[in-house]
């Protein structure tokens, strides 16, 4: 899973995704730019989304992120040590045909798949 408050269900859906929808391995899952929406607070009501930012990951394409701005989102591009707002997240499948075990680990922090 993916660790992170706020972005825990945002990056537990898009890690999903791309193993689902892609057929990407855990770890090509996890190493996929991150998107992140902040500022929306549920106690607020509908209206906090007006404030929202759009988290862009480095990595997503400089053409993706002026599309996502043309289209009205408030893009913020985020790097280095500052990425950590997209969560942490390792990951182990097992293959229900096979029984093998496959691994992932969060690019964005230390960590490491090991095996015995």
């Amino acid at each position: 899973g993916v660790m992170g408050g706020f972005m825990q269900p945002q990056g537990h859906l898009q890690v999903l995704c791309a193993m689902a929808d892609y057929g990407l391995d855990p770890q090509a899952a996890l190493d996929q730019p991150r998107f992140c929406i902040q500022g929306v607070d549920s106690a607020l009501g509908p209206e906090s989304v007006e404030n929202a930012e759009l988290l862009l990951e480095e990595g997503v394409p400089p053409e993706v992120q002026q599309e996502l701005a043309r289209m009205g989102h408030r893009c913020v591009e985020v790097s280095s040590w500052s990425r950590l707002v997209f969560g942490k997240g390792q990951i182990i499948c097992r293959d229900p045909n096979t029984g093998i075990y496959v691994g992932g680990t969060e690019p964005r922090a230390d960590g490491a798949v090991l095996a015995w």
